[in-house]
């Protein structure tokens, strides 16, 4: 059987498969210089709100007060990092970061993944679309909307969770799901789910659409089944859009999200909620702690490149699609 076309392989290669020199490259950014214009407000942009605040890292290395100027500022040195590693509630939140980003992570894959093939197993386009239409739109929903669907749901009183588990016999009474710090990923992990799974099937349904169909067609006549043109050609094929998605969400690891946690956050399950932005947030605007914010910020933004750089390389090395 035939193998899958790597679209993304190609990128950045000449006709012959190898990488371009960089005459090549420069020869090719003049054939695309209307491209390249094109780019140049993004760039700007970038630039703008992106880049240039960066020069406020330096308020991670001074007792900052907003009162002074830069030259007036006491400088401290790696003080505020060596006391976010020494706090016991720090690597409480960025033990809560991690385990949502990567629930979040994990469960996004696979659902969408699911998502994305079962659509392309259904014949009925009518259906389809329909199917498609109703699993989007969660996804242009606010998280304040949301949260308040997600509380209601788990409401004890009159909760649809609460009053479905009672009533098959699975639990004998409400449970205050938003009262027990335990519960919590895997309820941030379902929420997200729920309103983001259809918005991610797009790209792996496009990706399966760019499948040569004479696979399926040779496939047919060798007298596959379904669920073995499923494992042997459709997974294959979007195999290359996995792993660069894979990589950019890696790069993502410490940004478990904001508004789903501070919303469903509560004194009950605090411990379990509370993130890095939480984090600070809490200490940058409710404490006016600007240096320890910053600091904290600092970290999550240098680990992030780093899981990106490493994740991009060990993709190259095992001969995968790479980002850059």
């Amino acid at each position: 059987m035939a193998q899958p076309v790597n679209p993304l392989a190609e990128v950045g290669k000449s006709k012959k498969g190898k990488r371009l020199s960089p005459k090549e490259f420069f020869r090719k950014c003049r054939e695309q210089k209307e491209l390249l214009w094109m780019t140049i407000p993004f760039l700007i942009w970038l630039f703008i709100f992106k880049y240039l605040p960066l020069t406020g890292w330096t308020m991670a290395f001074q007792n900052f007060r907003p009162a002074l100027s830069t030259f007036e500022q006491e400088w401290v040195g790696f003080e505020h990092f060596q006391f976010l590693f020494k706090d016991a509630r720090f690597l409480e939140i960025l033990r809560n970061t991690l385990a949502m980003s990567f629930i979040n992570l994990i469960l996004g894959f696979v659902t969408a993944i699911a998502l994305a093939i079962l659509l392309n197993e259904i014949r009925n386009l009518a259906f389809k679309r329909v199917v498609q239409t109703i699993s989007y739109m969660p996804h242009f929903l606010s998280w304040v909307v949301v949260a308040g669907l997600v509380a209601t749901a788990l409401s004890i009183e009159d909760g649809i969770i609460n009053t479905l588990l009672v009533g098959v016999g699975i639990i004998d009474e409400p449970i205050v799901w938003l009262g027990v710090g335990k519960y919590f990923w895997g309820i941030i992990g379902a929420s997200d789910v729920w309103k983001n799974v259809g918005w991610n099937s797009i790209i792996y349904l496009a990706a399966i659409t760019s499948i040569d169909q004479e696979q399926y067609e040779a496939a047919e006549i060798d007298g596959a089944t379904r669920l073995q043109k499923i494992r042997y050609i459709t997974l294959p094929g979007i195999r290359p859009v996995f792993i660069i998605l894979l990589i950019m969400n890696i790069g993502y690891v410490l940004e478990s999200g904001f508004e789903a946690q501070y919303l469903l956050m509560n004194p009950l399950n605090r411990d379990f909620a509370e993130n890095l932005d939480i984090f600070v947030l809490r200490y940058g605007i409710s404490m006016a702690n600007f240096s320890l914010a910053t600091a904290a910020g600092m970290f999550k933004t240098v680990v992030s490149i780093i899981f990106l750089f490493t994740a991009n390389k060990i993709a190259g090395k095992l001969g995968e699609s790479r980002l850059f």
